[in-house]
């Protein structure tokens, strides 16, 4: 943990607060079927609403933390979503809890980006990825201690739960705005202070600009494979066991391992592959998820279903930092925010797509074919890396100009990209 910037931390722990409150999500569905008494079906749109909020918040909050701001960024999504947790205490009318959830996607979605943009700014490149993986810990563990407390809270109502929630969001957003500084470059400023039309070119960037990166281009849709096969087994793992004749009470021990092993192991997992190549470590994590959910079609009890999620825990555990570092190695200094929105949307499109497919598939052809379509996406995804993303992120091999293109009939200067800054400036 040494080495990293004191505004690094106040970061980090602004994540924990913040998922440490993180009960909406994690009660939701009970809220919506045993306290307003709404249709399972009903509460897996409302979930599936929340992702389609963050696939517009995402990109959203990549352009605002480039424009107006990294800090002002997160705080505005963050009083968002506690404005909506305390909104759910109140409505009970499906349409106004629909619109509620969908707003709050987009809020909380839109924060990502301005902190993974942040990160970067403040960490230099060798470090970054340690940092990531640091941050996406302290994110598990406020999310292990919400679940257990949330438990235990439950003698005080859903909706105490919420007003809870609200205010450690409240919170979080008072940490970002006192501790947190601003760390968005200035535009059109070079790295000593001189002017600098490449900087000021970038911040014209769109979505469409960004996705004519043929290197980023290619990481987003490799990663959409990854993401879809991190949601999926959250809905079809459940529906595998009990179609097997589980009880549906051994579904929670099972997938609590996912968090446990996270708490447990990724500060392990991080020195052991801190020194490791990106593409090599995009690969493995791959591999890792396509043995771990194509295991799982072989498993008959919970035991054998802890031991696979394990596996492709592990693969998480590797993936999220690698990914993050990645995608701020690829992005220009003042473009990050939008690089990493637009990664945002992989997961957020993943987070809508593998839990409508992954039902039909599990009622449909059945869950073997379910997890042996998964294997067989994991092992394209890491075909996927290791072919086409070896020299692009490659540590030795620098971006080249032409990958992000403002205005292509005019010669732009060259432009920094992620890390070239950061290593100039004195320590």
């Amino acid at each position: 943990m040494s080495g990293l910037p004191p505004g690094f931390w106040w970061l980090w722990l602004s994540t924990l607060v913040n998922r440490t409150g993180a009960f909406v999500l994690t009660f939701l569905s009970l809220f919506l079927t045993q306290e307003l008494g709404f249709s399972g079906w009903y509460a897996g749109l409302v979930i599936a609403l929340h992702g389609l909020g963050g696939i517009a918040g995402s990109p959203l909050g990549g352009i605002l933390s480039d424009r107006w701001g990294r800090r002002p960024t997160m705080v505005a999504g963050q009083l968002g979503g506690a404005a909506g947790a305390l909104a759910l205490a109140v409505v009970t009318s499906p349409w106004a809890v629909a619109a509620v959830v969908l707003l709050m996607g987009v809020a909380m979605q839109a924060v990502r980006p301005a902190i993974s943009a942040t990160i970067a700014d403040q960490v230099p490149e060798p470090d970054r990825r340690r940092a990531y993986a640091l941050n996406y810990w302290a994110l598990n563990l406020g999310f292990a201690i919400a679940a257990t407390g949330g438990g235990a809270a439950l003698v005080f109502g859903y909706r105490t739960l919420f007003v809870v929630e609200a205010c450690a969001v409240v919170l979080c957003a008072l940490i970002v705005f006192l501790k947190l500084p601003e760390t968005r470059p200035e535009t059109g400023e070079g790295e000593h202070g001189e002017p600098d039309a490449g900087a000021a070119a970038q911040q014209k960037l769109s979505t469409l600009d960004i996705l004519r990166d043929g290197p980023f281009r290619t990481l987003v849709l490799l990663s959409l494979l990854v993401c879809t096969l991190f949601i999926t087994p959250w809905v079809g793992l459940p529906l595998t066991m009990t179609g097997a004749g589980l009880p549906p009470e051994s579904y929670g021990p099972v997938i609590a391992v996912n968090g446990v092993a996270i708490v447990a192991l990724q500060l392990l997992v991080n020195r052991v592959t801190e020194r490791r190549k990106p593409v090599t470590l995009l690969v493995v994590s791959s591999l890792l998820f396509a043995v771990g959910l194509g295991a799982t079609a072989l498993a008959a009890t919970p035991l054998m279903f802890a031991a696979t999620v394990v596996v492709w825990t592990l693969g998480e555990m590797v993936f999220v930092p690698v990914n993050a570092a990645a995608t701020a190695r690829l992005a220009p200094v003042h473009a990050r925010g939008r690089y990493q929105g637009v990664m945002g949307m992989a997961w957020s499109v993943g987070g809508f797509v593998a839990p409508v497919s992954a039902g039909w598939i599990v009622e449909g052809p059945g869950p073997v074919v379910l997890w042996l379509s998964c294997a067989f996406i994991g092992a394209a995804a890491a075909a996927g890396y290791g072919l086409l993303l070896r020299r692009a992120l490659s540590e030795e091999a620098p971006r080249d100009t032409e990958t992000v293109a403002v205005a292509p009939k005019s010669p732009q200067p060259p432009v920094r990209h992620a890390g070239e800054t950061r290593e100039k400036q004195p320590s």
